[in-house]
């Protein structure tokens, strides 16, 4: 059997190394995740209250709508419940969303180095990506509008950028927004918006009540800490939203994931203490960097991408040899660089020791 022409070439997506494989393989009983920018905190305790008592609806279908969620999603954002779409982990959202709108042809606009599912999806519908280099780390919102022709279809805004961790502000989203056709559909992915502090970070719901031609993508995986539940969920126009909820599967998020979901919402005050601590830990782990003289892109999110001045391979196995798993920039598009997640104080402390030890025995020449 053939399979389809256009994911013959496509690579399969690589999540960083579960902690139980690098134990088993390397014989450690300490492993420390900082791959994934996964929550160090964990979740709300609300949440596990909230998984607990749906275990007895455990045979039953999930609400196929979402509507409870809904209810209190759309009150929390102030939007209507009509503009609200769902999917397991916002990847999915963005799998319908190339379902929906791309056929054979088309283009899209992209960054790059950016969140690869985007091109991934774009790719098995036939469109034809156009990637425009990022400027610093930054997406390059100029160049990406010189691109943009009549063939153009969707724009694709990851913000801030997975794996650099730059942002575009609010100013200089609202620019590129008054001049993108009014029939190209920007996406703009927020999945780690919540992490920000800046106060010049995109309000992307007030562009949404001027910009129908938005979605926003954002997800319950990070900050909120529910990865393992994958919930993620779009706003946008409503016509926007029926027109991708035509090609979502039925029952695609679970009764787990909604309730904790709703539970998850309703406590800022954890949201708020997680915020607070990953902006420490960037604020500490920027201060060991220039100890040991390395740099890395402004941080807006839970990462950092930081140049080590070395084959990041070596660095991302030796790392893995002391029980550290983060992301090798040799994956990513970034030769000399490791992706690393914000941890607990602990584990930050634990990491910059590993990467000093590690930059002693992997010399910049390597």
């Amino acid at each position: 059997m053939q399979p389809k022409r256009t994911i013959v070439h496509l690579p399969v997506y690589q999540p960083g190394k579960p902690i139980e494989e690098v134990k088993r393989e390397l014989g450690l009983t300490e492993v420390i995740k900082l791959a994934s920018n996964e929550n160090p905190f964990g979740c709300s305790p609300k949440v596990k209250e909230a998984i607990v008592k749906e275990l007895e609806n455990i045979s039953l279908y999930p609400d196929g709508g979402s509507v409870e969620l809904s209810g209190v999603l759309a009150k929390f954002l102030g939007v209507e419940t009509d503009q609200l779409i769902y999917g397991a982990g916002s990847d999915e959202i963005i799998l319908m969303i190339a379902r929906a709108y791309l056929v054979p042809g088309d283009e899209t606009v992209m960054a790059t180095h950016t969140f690869p599912q985007y091109k991934h999806n774009c790719e098995i519908e036939g469109a034809v990506c156009i990637e425009v280099p990022l400027k610093e780390g930054t997406h390059d919102l100029p160049a990406m509008l010189a691109v943009v022709n009549e063939r153009t279809k969707v724009i694709w805004l990851c913000n801030p950028n997975n794996p650099t961790g730059t942002m575009v502000t609010h100013d200089e989203v609202e620019r590129f927004l008054e001049a993108v056709p009014s029939s190209v559909l920007v996406v703009l992915d927020e999945a780690y918006c919540e992490y920000n502090t800046t106060g010049k970070y995109p309000r992307s719901l007030e562009l949404l009540k001027q910009y129908p031609n938005v979605i926003i993508l954002r997800t319950f995986s990070k900050i909120y800490g529910l990865a393992a539940l994958r919930e993620g969920y779009g706003v946008g126009h409503p016509d926007v939203i029926r027109t991708i909820n035509q090609v979502r599967e039925p029952f695609n998020t679970s009764r787990f994931g909604q309730s904790a979901a709703i539970a998850a919402i309703q406590d800022q005050e954890f949201i708020a203490m997680c915020r607070d601590r990953n902006a420490e830990g960037i604020a500490y782990i920027s201060g060991e960097l220039d100890r040991l003289g390395l740099s890395a892109y402004p941080a807006h999110g839970n990462f950092m991408l930081i140049d080590v001045g070395r084959p990041a391979k070596l660095v991302f196995e030796a790392l893995l040899r002391k029980g550290i798993i983060v992301r090798g920039g040799h994956a990513l598009g970034f030769p000399t660089s490791i992706r690393v997640t914000i941890g607990s104080r602990e584990q930050n402390e634990k990491f910059v020791a590993a990467l000093e030890q590690v930059l002693g025995e992997v010399g910049a020449g390597a």
